[in-house]
């Protein structure tokens, strides 16, 4: 998806009050100048997270291109339906997961709760900084809540992800790319659509990149899922892919 920003980097949008009457106004005002290039385009190029609370992990909002609001909370995955209309986010019904979770995290559920479930919600987005923007937020219950913006994969690489399965060795090994680093080893695994692996390559290759997202374990031996972007125009001495852990697959000890 291409995301290009536009007189808006350069607009100020400073919120000063806290009430939603006045982030009303000022909402107006934002996406006026956001008209031309979608307000929708913008949420959906960036994930946006917060602290709440004394939760133990930030609030993170992901609004996709298709309409769908994913919300990840401390304990429980919240998700529904979302568009902008009228200068303000409109939301479905919220689903969630039902796990027990701690009081913090309950508590930053209902916050969740009082942002999007079923609701209009004015915003301000503030662009001056695209690297870092701010979405601003009330709840229904009155509260203002700040989100800071990450711009995707899709939108930094402005490319899909093409999906691949890594088994990752235990040991990792000396190496040489640009100077001497320590290397993964790898092999790529194959699964069929039932989930049955079909294919595990025989031999483990030096693997020189870095996976956004993973922590390598010694002594532990790993299937992970990552994304892999390719980048465009990647300088001499940079790989022509972007790697991100998106999820452990299996995980065993070895001894």
């Amino acid at each position: 998806m291409k995301f290009k920003l536009l007189a808006i980097a350069l607009f100020p949008l400073t919120l000063v009050a806290c009430q939603s009457g006045d982030i009303q106004k000022v909402g107006d005002v934002a996406v006026s100048v956001l008209q031309q290039q979608n307000a929708d385009q913008t949420l959906s190029a960036y994930q946006w997270s917060t602290a709440t609370g004394t939760a133990p992990k930030p609030l993170v909002l992901n609004f996709d291109d298709k309409g769908r609001l994913s919300i990840a909370t401390s304990c429980n995955g919240m998700g529904g339906s979302w568009k902008v209309e009228n200068n303000q986010i409109v939301t479905g019904p919220l689903m969630a997961t039902q796990m027990a979770c701690p009081e913090a995290s309950m508590q930053q559920e209902s916050i969740a709760k009082d942002l999007f479930n079923d609701r209009k919600a004015p915003f301000v987005l503030n662009l001056n900084d695209p690297q870092q923007p701010t979405l601003t937020l009330i709840s229904a219950t009155g509260q203002k809540y700040v989100f800071t913006g990450k711009m995707t994969p899709e939108t930094k690489y402005n490319s899909q992800a093409e999906t691949i399965f890594l088994e990752i060795a235990p040991e990792t090994k000396s190496c040489t790319g640009v100077a001497p680093q320590t290397c993964l080893q790898v092999r790529e695994v194959k699964y069929a659509e039932n989930g049955v692996k079909t294919q595990v390559d025989k031999d483990w290759t030096l693997f020189y990149d870095k996976i956004e997202g993973f922590t390598h374990t010694p002594n532990e031996r790993q299937i992970i899922r990552v994304k892999r972007y390719e980048i465009k125009h990647p300088a001499a001495d940079q790989s022509k892919y972007a790697y991100i852990h998106d999820m452990t697959v299996e995980r065993s000890t070895v001894k």
